[in-house]
């Protein structure tokens, strides 16, 4: 088949922490595709514009063969409702405003993290009949009612009436959707995604194109240190990992590491200091580039989020990322985690939102072996080159797009006989 045109959708682009998109292009691009991306200036999870960026309509820049067009728009990563809804809308009104760096495409891959990425491409496909596939990181309108920014009852009533039929429509009108997970998968096909649309693609990790060098050498010393690494929202129940920290302190050598930073983190640094937790640390936002280090310290890596029914079809992006690393895993995320690192055998797994059964976790973590704590993190490296490697996942996506293709040129011959 013939090298394809492919324009990628995504509010978040590196600089940003960005890996699935990022290497979605890069590695289409080396196969010979023409690819292009629409994205917003960089400012996650800061909510801050990147030093070295000035928001304006006619930025393009090109890492390596892609050319990188960026549309103005409203920056914040706040609690606030209304600003959050105008980040996400003004992304959308900016990339229909660049609707003339779409044309000629022969498909649009959306990296669904807000669905309102979609919007866009929706109104491509309609009106300049190039078809668009959804890769659905977070379900709507679930991750918006279940978020820190709807606050009422009323609110949430009104948003899922309003966001329901425009959702309803992006599926119907895409070529092609993806989900992150089995569990997600069947979620989507309950809400009346065709079967034959859906596909499920697991997401890679950071720096996946070095994992074949082998695993961190961890160099396992007394004690036990857990690491949380990624945003820090209310979603992520970091609540319950604290009190399960405070709850062993007893434990010589215990450390519990929280990396990153986000909404919460003020708030759960003064709960920490209130509580008098002393085997907790917090470090902030770090480079990406420094995570080889913190992989090293670890002993475990924490998987967490609250309890609610969409998790269960959410594989965060920080599990494949210490599988891929031979870092065995602590995990409360019901459903498809849960299931993965139970039946594989790589880590530990508790009940949701539990943070005595979270405690004895950590007690059974800090009484294991060596030799015990390797072979997990083993197994957990096998299952990540096995089945969730970036290889894997771009030759599925990739296939994805040219099916898309190929159908819409079906479509177009028949309405020629027409």
């Amino acid at each position: 088949m013939r090298p394809l045109k492919i324009l990628i959708v995504s509010q978040y682009y590196p600089p940003e922490f960005a890996i699935i998109p990022s290497e979605l292009a890069e590695i289409l691009a080396a196969r010979g595709h023409s690819v292009r991306v629409l994205t917003g200036f960089p400012n996650y999870p800061q909510g801050r514009l990147y030093a070295g960026f000035k928001q304006s309509w006619r930025h393009i820049e090109f890492q390596g063969d892609v050319a990188v067009r960026r549309v103005p728009m409203f920056i914040d990563h706040s609690q606030n409702g209304l600003a959050r809804v105008g980040n996400y809308l003004s992304f959308a009104f900016g990339t229909v405003m660049a609707t003339r760096f779409a044309r000629g495409a022969d498909v649009v891959y959306v990296y669904a993290t807000q669905m309102t990425a979609a919007a866009a491409p929706q109104l491509w496909r309609s009106f300049l009949g190039i078809p668009y596939v959804l890769h659905v990181q977070d379900l709507w309108p679930e991750s918006v009612t279940g978020s820190s920014i709807v606050r009422s009852g009323l609110i949430e009533n009104l948003v899922n009436r309003l966001l329901g039929p425009w959702l309803s429509s992006v599926y119907r009108l895409s070529a092609a959707v993806i989900a992150i997970a089995p569990t997600m998968h069947g979620m989507l096909a309950d809400r009346g995604v065709p079967e034959k649309k859906l596909h499920t693609v697991l997401n890679w990790a950071a720096d996946s194109a070095d994992v074949v060098r082998g695993p961190i050498e961890t160099e396992y010393a007394d004690g036990l240190c857990v690491v949380y690494a990624g945003n820090i929202g209310e979603l992520q129940d970091l609540d319950t990992a604290l009190e399960a920290a405070r709850l062993v302190q007893d434990l010589e050598g215990f450390r519990l590491i929280v990396v990153g930073t986000g909404v919460a983190e003020e708030r759960l640094r003064k709960s920490a200091s209130d509580a008098r937790i002393r085997n907790v640390e917090f470090r902030g936002r770090i480079d990406p580039a420094d995570m080889d280090a913190v992989y090293e310290e670890s002993d475990f890596q924490l998987v967490t989020l609250r309890d609610l029914p969409i998790f269960r079809g959410t594989i965060p992006s920080k599990l494949q990322g210490s599988l891929a690393k031979g870092v065995p895993i602590i995990t409360n995320v019901a459903g498809d985690v849960t299931r993965i690192v139970s039946e594989e055998g790589v880590g530990l797994t508790v009940p949701p939102e539990n943070p005595h059964a979270l405690a004895e976790a950590f007690r059974e973590a800090h009484s294991m072996s060596v030799e015990v704590r390797r072979d997990l993190g083993r197994r957990g490296r096998e299952l990540y080159l096995r089945s969730m490697s970036a290889r894997a996942g771009v030759d599925a996506i990739e296939a994805v797009l040219k099916a898309a293709t190929i159908e819409e040129d079906k479509r177009g011959n028949r309405c020629n006989e027409e």
